[in-house]
């Protein structure tokens, strides 16, 4: 007996060297777990408060027809936690919502080639029914309150001689000419024979909201209906739904977040950037509905953003604020201007997304997600806690994840730069790894502390293979107040990657990275500081991957949609007065000086950061002998992979990407990685 307990105890520690050493390996999060992941992407609590409908977002197979996952719907019982499939299988259910009465979930889809319209499926069981016929599709919608109409934005349809021309050949594309307004329309609900009422002309709607009573209507609405503009130049507009005049009711410049009418219809809430140069809605405000000046109700120098408002009853507004890598939820008397937090995930753990809460705000249901989870269902009452209630990938309980804790360092001006770390599976004191860097877009975005590993961010997936992962939230980063998210304004690429070059510097002085195995990579303005890194800094990193990332500032200015954009939150100043700075902000005048392994990937259809942007560094660096750079574009992407093939695609190539060149440190001027790397899309393909 003595021999026996003495051998478990020797196996025991036995396991307990190996794993420690990693040469027992760990059941650790893989590319393909990644690819298999499904999420949580809308969350609706029912009128009554009894049941939460919600959606998942299915994975295609790589063997699937291209597109982008499929969205189930499904429909939680909150008493007793039974959960009920409602339409499943390769669907694409997307903006649900409940009719008044509780009786129809709605939801928009493309069926029986109809066009996007709004579709209803009783709660208590039934087919789904067509409950719009809009001539152009359904962009968005709301119900009326009586529950007996529908109003949604729908785009201008084509008329008999466009279609005409289009079929003779004779459809060209007039560069921003030819765009048509997003119009607002009434319809009685499921009733084939009621025409649908225009509401509106002249304007583009992209937002809006009903009163209590049905009888007005909030819209944001812009001149054109250009991207720039919805951006840009969106203005809060009212109109009553019998008499159809519209009057203009916020004066607010530059960017226009989401509004809401108080319960007795008196008072909208609304977020908005601070001025025209804020760069991200950072504000809530108050403006009477009969007009009058709007009030801001953040507090002053909030080192926050606020994202999102509404209301607890006529004197309280609610709102949501990205805090550093928190998120908070908080009240405020608008008398007073008095703030409470009611809820911050820096004491539970969970990222929430935008809630929806019952009429006695004493239950809330919203998209949730934690370091080492991805987006599931919670409930929140406010006396008893959080409630996690949905379990969508019950074998992610059974893997082993890298260590994710808030990381906090200064900058060599003297800044407090926040960021997250992830460390290795298996992690030990004292050995230095290889580091991956990610720098997220924008700049205007952040980083919260919840789940990280996306296709693009593969950072549990690194952890797996032995690398520690850093998400930096440079300065012009949201979530830190203004004056850290305009440090960056007609200043790119100065302080904004200093921020991370000294968050590198730290990492490695802290003995976590080592010096010598350093990559950075990202998407957007993040695939700008790739390129930057792999340029300017190129002592910094061994390899790079550039994912629809900027490499010209002054071509990138002449080919993006948000021109607006750019110049009035970003630069600050017309292309002609910066030639100079817009020259030698650019990657590609220090090209010629790279020592970094260059992957490039971005979409053929890219109208944000257009694939010129690609083509240009490749060829300045290939006309620069540069023995190691790549350049992947993927047909029919536009700023950011939606199909399948192109997510699996760039997932495992930035992998081996950075397996060759940061962790086994294969040299830059010998053979690159395998250009065809199909043997890992799960196809079955002919030898």
């Amino acid at each position: 007996m003595d021999n026996l307990i003495y051998s478990k105890k020797m196996l025991s520690l036995i396991i307990l060297v190996l794993l420690s050493t990693g040469l027992f390996a760990a059941d650790v999060f893989t590319a393909d777990d990644l690819l298999r992941l499904r999420t949580v992407s809308d969350v609706k609590l029912s009128p009554d408060g009894n049941y939460i409908a919600y959606t998942v977002r299915v994975p295609r197979e790589s063997f699937d027809k291209p597109g982008s996952a499929y969205s189930e719907l499904h429909i939680i019982d909150i008493k007793t936690g039974k959960i009920r499939p409602f339409i499943i299988g390769d669907a694409q259910v997307n903006s649900i919502d409940w009719s008044p009465d509780g009786a129809l979930i709605s939801f928009l889809t493309n069926r029986n080639d109809e066009g996007t319209q709004v579709w209803g499926v009783p709660v208590d069981g039934g087919e789904a029914r067509m409950l719009t016929y809009a001539d152009n599709g359904v962009l968005d919608y709301q119900w009326h309150p009586s529950g007996k109409e529908i109003i949604y934005t729908s785009e201008e349809p084509p008329t008999d001689r466009e279609k005409t021309l289009k079929d003779k050949g004779y459809r060209f594309i007039y560069y921003e000419g030819d765009w048509k307004h997003d119009n607002l329309y009434i319809q009685e609900a499921g009733n084939e024979l009621a025409f649908p009422v225009q509401l509106t002309e002249n304007i583009t709607i992209s937002y809006f909201m009903l009163s209590p009573d049905g009888k007005t209507i909030a819209m944001a609405g812009a001149e054109k209906n250009l991207i720039d503009y919805r951006y840009m130049f969106r203005k809060i507009y009212l109109m009553n739904i019998n008499g159809k005049k519209i009057r203009p009711l916020s004066k607010n410049e530059g960017k226009l977040g989401n509004f809401a009418f108080s319960p007795d219809g008196k008072n909208l809430v609304y977020t908005a950037a601070v001025s025209q140069k804020d760069h991200a809605v950072s504000q809530v405000y108050i403006i009477p509905v009969n007009g009058g000046e709007a009030k801001n109700l953040t507090p002053v120098d909030f080192k926050g953003h606020v994202t999102w408002a509404s209301w607890k009853n006529n004197e309280t507004v609610f709102y949501m604020a990205d805090e550093g890598v928190n998120v908070t939820l908080s009240l405020v008397n608008i008398k007073s201007g008095k703030r409470e937090v009611i809820l911050n995930s820096s004491d539970n753990e969970v990222i929430i997304g935008k809630p929806e809460f019952s009429k006695d705000f004493k239950l809330f249901a919203f998209l949730g997600n934690t370091p080492y989870s991805a987006s599931e269902v919670y409930t929140w009452r406010p006396k008893s806690g959080i409630k996690r209630m949905t379990d969508t990938n019950p074998w992610i309980n059974e893997k082993s994840f890298g260590r994710q804790t808030v990381l906090k360092y200064q900058s060599d001006d003297g800044w407090d730069i926040e960021g997250l770390l992830i460390k290795p599976v298996n992690y030990q004191q004292g050995e230095k790894y290889p580091l991956i860097v990610f720098a997220h877009g924008g700049p205007e975005s952040n980083y919260s502390n919840g789940w990280l590993t996306h296709y693009s961010t593969p950072g549990q997936v690194l952890a797996g293979r032995g690398y520690t992962i850093f998400y930096p939230n440079y300065r012009a980063s949201t979530g830190y107040g203004l004056e850290f998210a305009a440090a960056g304004y007609g200043d790119p690429a100065g302080k904004e990657f200093d921020d991370i070059k000294d968050g590198i510097d730290y990492l490695i002085n802290l003995g976590i990275a080592d010096k010598d195995r350093v990559g950075l990579a990202g998407g957007s303005y993040g695939g700008y500081a790739a390129a930057w890194f792999g340029t300017y800094f190129t002592e910094y990193v061994k390899a790079v991957c550039m994912f629809v990332g900027v490499s010209n500032l002054i071509s990138k200015r002449g080919t993006t949609d948000i021109p607006y954009e750019e110049l009035y939150v970003h630069s600050g100043k017309k292309l002609e007065e910066m030639w100079d700075i817009s020259l030698k902000r650019s990657p590609i005048y220090y090209a010629h000086q790279s020592k970094t392994a260059f992957l490039i990937l971005g979409g053929e259809n890219d109208t944000r950061v257009h694939p010129s942007q690609s083509i240009e560094l490749y060829t300045r660096l290939k006309m620069n002998h540069h023995p190691a750079v790549r350049l992947v574009q993927y047909p029919g992407e536009g700023h950011g992979n939606r199909k399948q093939p192109g997510r699996i695609d760039v997932l495992y190539r930035t992998l081996d990407w950075f397996d060759w060149y940061v962790k086994d440190g294969k040299p830059l001027d010998g053979e690159m990685p395998p250009l065809d790397i199909s043997d890992k899309y799960g196809l079955q393909l002919p030898e």
